[in-house]
């Protein structure tokens, strides 16, 4: 792992390659405001949503919503998924439910979701993962048992469709990460979406009372969007992302290596409207680039498929997700983790996507409790994700496939 810092890098997902062309000035910012909404609720054919300052503050504010409306207190979310879903339903002061995956699957276990919904149940979350369409339908008909929500997880996947549409349409809600290597950015945003007008309107008025104004949060995430655009590039990158992977691999910090490490606080603040021009200008090019990306995968995953013994995790029927990165299935964890010990590390855009199934982080102890989820534990174990950005070439995907087959 002896490499240079400004060796070329390739980025672990696909992140939407900046243009300068897209940083308004700042004097020039106000008339742009809300262009990013409309821009959005267009691409996802929906007549209004709201902005937030992170995919995390989107669920914040769904939840608390919901719970205002109905009183209710648990949520049920996927055993393996982001770290900061959890965070976020401690962070509403909500009783979190683990339901385990079913096997080599990101959906939910359909018997334990059963199992798990009663009369107090506020929210279920089925979590469109790795920008892969999930099984909406079980969580839809489990919910309208007992009455409860269904907010769709599609941080991963705008501009993935199910049965024709945007997901995060066929919930109660839905709501998208603008952060870094989702696809378009604004470095740290979020959107959220309600099928129903008055939810919608619940959602507008707790975003102003808990998320006001404030300027210093505002003013570091602009910075870091400069950064972004000067740093994301497969020259500079090394410096920015590739040094301090390998630091955290020299030293074992898996956690640190995939960016697991959470602090307990979720900024709530407005996103403002410079950054949110910034993002406006870059929408013109998403849906070729999502198209573009598609393509891509669709070639790389069937190479993958002709590897014997790898899976590589796709959409239902009818459904047809993003592609940030392939998400594999290996048959073991100590196959998994020779290949990672081969790769991961070396520029080529090999990551993890998760380290861990929920319970399995020590700081999510207190938040998450013990749990037997070892279909969620299974696949912590044994997937590792190669990166879909246009800057990993054909004959670097040929040396991947190479070690895979090896």
């Amino acid at each position: 792992m002896a490499r240079s810092p400004f060796s070329r890098e390739i980025p672990p997902t696909a992140g939407l390659p900046p243009r300068w062309r897209d940083l308004p000035p700042f004097i020039a910012a106000a008339p742009e405001q809300g262009d990013l909404a409309r821009r959005a609720a267009n691409f996802l054919g929906v007549d209004a949503l709201q902005i937030e300052c992170s995919g995390t503050a989107s669920l914040v504010v769904a939840l608390t919503a919901m719970h205002r409306l109905s009183g209710r207190r648990v949520v049920i979310v996927p055993a393996y998924t982001c770290p900061l879903v959890a965070l976020a339903v401690a962070h509403c002061g909500l009783e979190l439910r683990l339901c385990d995956l079913a096997p080599g699957s990101i959906d939910f276990d359909a018997t334990e979701l059963e199992r798990l919904c009663d009369r107090d149940t506020l929210a279920l979350v089925p979590t469109h993962l790795a920008g892969r369409v999930a099984d909406i339908d079980t969580a839809l008909a489990c919910a309208r048992r007992v009455g409860a929500f269904v907010i769709e997880d599609a941080a991963q996947a705008l501009g993935a469709r199910r049965h024709g549409r945007a997901v995060g349409l066929d919930g109660d809600a839905g709501f998208f990460s603008l952060a870094v290597g989702k696809g378009l950015t604004t470095f740290e945003g979020g959107i959220l979406v309600a099928r129903d007008a008055k939810l919608r309107e619940e959602f507008a008025r707790t975003s102003r009372r808990i998320a006001p104004q404030k300027m210093k949060w505002e003013l570091q995430r602009s910075l870091q969007l400069l950064g972004y655009h000067l740093f994301y590039r497969p020259s500079l990158l090394g410096i920015a992302y590739g040094s301090p992977l390998r630091r955290a691999l020299r030293h074992g910090d898996l956690i640190g290596a995939v960016g697991d490490d959470f602090g307990p606080t979720i900024p709530l603040h407005q996103l403002g409207r410079w950054r949110q021009s910034v993002a406006a200008r870059a929408f013109e090019r998403l849906p070729a680039f999502l198209d573009d990306g598609a393509a891509r995968a669709q070639q790389r995953k069937s190479r993958l498929q002709d590897i014997h013994s790898i899976k590589v995790i796709d959409d239902p029927p009818d459904a047809h997700g993003t592609w940030p990165f392939l998400l594999l299935q290996l048959p073991s964890e100590t196959l998994r983790d020779r290949m990672l010990q081969r790769l991961w590390g070396e520029g080529l855009g090999i990551n993890r996507l998760f380290i861990h199934a929920l319970p399995d982080y020590d700081y999510l102890r207190a938040v998450v409790g013990e749990h037997e989820v070892p279909n969620a534990r299974a696949f912590a174990a044994t997937t590792l994700t190669i990166s879909n950005s246009p800057w990993l070439g054909d004959g670097d995907f040929a040396a991947i496939c190479e070690a895979l087959k090896g």
